[in-house]
């Protein structure tokens, strides 16, 4: 393994309570069968796998399974003569890659047992936004919403929370389906800023970002108890979400140029000085973060239990939320870059996966 760390990290799983919070904050710093459309079997090299390998198109915004199985990301062909953007989903222990039915999806969710994939997808003829939900076992689900995006799946695919636009004003909801078509608006907001809703995996909690001029803030939904919490950031500070982990224990948001994790079960966050957070593992031990500035590596995971970082890329890199999964064993990205593993030579952006044993 690389690391801005010595010795190997040991991966265990933290289990946090959940309650709702008060806010205190403590700093952390480091110590040291295929589908016949989609593209052919990754290749992989030094602990990094390609993904992505078709040699005509580029892709990006992938998320992966908690149990690093699969991996969704969408094609980025532009314009219709080549057909609109696909969404793919790769099964890494069959070695096999199947297409999704979604119309020129993008931003795409996977459900955590890989089952099921929900994608925005423009209205035919039109620019709004709907979102499509596709179930292995269901085909296509009727997803009831006008302009819908942001889609977040749980666990099983059951519960799907999103960001919708109400008229008159076109202003911003935040809802949660159900698989037997029930719908609960969460949250309904004065303007039109995304709200970026992410579901824990039992689709219990629920987090979003209110953008409202000057009272930025981050709240976490509780189905339970039908409640919502104040800001988690607390009323000093502005912020905006990045995700909740999947076991419903940890919040990251962004504020400021610090990233912070709260706890839900404490009522603390852990400050991660200087740094853009981009996702969490299902456990919420795992952060992966982007450092601020121009030199270094362009995607670092850090143990938020010891301090130790580990570069994830050296090269030029993006990545989404539900990028890691579980105790941090694989992270996926995407990349433009030729030399990341060998035979890269589209000249494309593609997607791959860094994994530490």
């Amino acid at each position: 393994m690389r690391g801005t760390t010595n010795g190997t990290l040991r991966r265990v799983r933290a289990a946090v309570g959940a309650a709702v919070v008060v806010c205190a904050v403590t700093a952390v710093t480091p110590t040291a069968t295929a589908a016949a459309a989609g593209p052919p079997a990754a290749t992989s090299g030094a602990g990094v796998e390609r993904i992505s390998v078709a040699t005509d198109e580029g892709y990006g915004a992938a998320s992966i399974t908690p149990d690093g199985r699969s991996i969704v990301f969408t094609s980025l062909k532009n314009g219709p003569q080549q057909g609109g953007n696909e969404v793919y989903v790769r099964d890494r222990r069959a070695g096999q890659t199947r297409t999704e039915p979604v119309a020129e999806g993008w931003t795409p969710a996977i459900s955590g047992d890989g089952r099921q994939v929900a994608a925005n997808a423009p209205r035919q003829g039109t620019t709004a936004e709907r979102i499509q939900q596709h179930s292995l076992d269901l085909g296509l689900l009727p997803v009831t919403c006008g302009r819908c995006n942001q889609p977040s799946l749980s666990a099983d695919g059951s519960h799907l929370a999103y960001g919708s636009l109400r008229h008159p004003g076109w202003l911003r909801n935040v809802v949660v389906a159900d698989r037997n078509g029930g719908h609960q608006v969460i949250a309904s907001f004065g303007h039109s800023a995304p709200a970026r809703p992410s579901i824990s995996g039992d689709g219990r909690y629920v987090a979003y970002q209110d953008l409202a001029y000057q009272n930025e803030g981050v709240y976490l939904w509780d189905r339970t108890t039908g409640t919502t919490s104040a800001p988690l950031e607390g009323p000093s500070k502005s912020a905006s979400l990045v995700q909740l982990s999947d076991n419903g224990s940890k919040v990251v948001y962004l504020s400021g140029p610090d990233t912070y994790v709260h706890d839900i079960g404490s009522g603390t966050a852990q400050a991660v000085p200087g740094v853009q957070g981009v996702a969490i593992d299902p456990t919420g031990r795992y952060l992966l973060y982007a450092p601020n500035g121009t030199s270094g590596p362009s995607l670092v995971l850090r143990d938020l239990l010891t301090g130790a970082d580990e570069t994830v890329s050296d090269q030029p890199a993006t990545a989404e939320a539900d990028s890691v999964s579980a105790d941090g064993r694989d992270v996926v990205f995407q990349s433009a870059a030729d030399g990341i593993v060998p035979g890269d030579t589209n000249g494309r952006p593609d997607v791959f996966v860094r994994s530490f044993f």
